[in-house]
């Protein structure tokens, strides 16, 4: 997982509520895609093209099709955003538009999490301070900076807004390791953990279950 620093880019306004997981990618495009590249571009499908769906023509009036927002890595959304079923997919394909950071007032609990584990920092921050950032956001290059090792975004006028997150997840982000990374890394102390325990407790490991020295 590509390690995360700090970010700074133009961000994307799209303010809607409720945006689930189905609207981000499809069930049918899931079962369907031929490889990762056709799954990336079904994202956001039923506002992202007309009609014919991704087979078709784009919608020039959704705003991920506007010219002044192709490269953002900041996606501004409105609350309750990845909410719906769980699918991880739903974050794959938000990371392979560019998208680094989602900002928003909430998010569905299993999207939330599922962003951690694909190098995505989803940001909770209050209602009117999104609605701040989107209009800020409509005006040209107007560029934010998230910055995860101080915990602050720098709005294009300069204003630094605090956010808040999990430590553990701000070192995984920081150092580009999910769950099974981080638990990894503490590998020694979980062996002695289970080799103490051994001599504690044997009689919860089976006959012949050996623990990695």
């Amino acid at each position: 997982m590509e390690r995360f620093t700090c970010v700074e880019s133009v961000a994307a306004p799209l303010m809607l509520q409720n945006v689930d997981t189905d609207v981000i990618i499809p069930m049918r495009r899931i079962v369907s895609a031929k490889g990762f590249d056709d799954l990336s571009r079904c994202a956001f499908e039923p506002l992202r093209y007309g009609p014919e769906g991704a087979d078709g023509p784009e919608n020039p009036d959704f705003v991920l099709n506007r010219a002044e927002y192709r490269g953002a890595e900041i996606l501004l959304a409105g609350e309750n955003f990845g909410c719906g079923s769980s699918r991880e997919p739903a974050v794959w394909v938000i990371r392979a538009m560019g998208f680094r950071v989602i900002i928003a007032p909430s998010f569905g609990d299993i999207f939330f999490g599922n962003c951690f584990q694909c190098g995505v920092l989803p940001i909770v921050l209050p209602s009117a301070t999104v609605e701040a950032f989107a209009e800020l956001a409509h005006e040209p290059d107007a560029r934010f900076v998230v910055d995860l090792e101080r915990c602050e975004v720098t709005t294009p006028a300069g204003e630094r807004v605090p956010f808040e997150v999990n430590l553990l997840r701000r070192e995984g982000l920081l150092e580009g390791l999910d769950d099974i990374g981080l638990t990894c890394r503490r590998e020694a102390e979980i062996t002695a953990f289970q080799i103490a325990d051994r001599d504690r407790r044997p009689w919860i490991y089976a006959p012949g279950d050996a623990v990695r020295e």
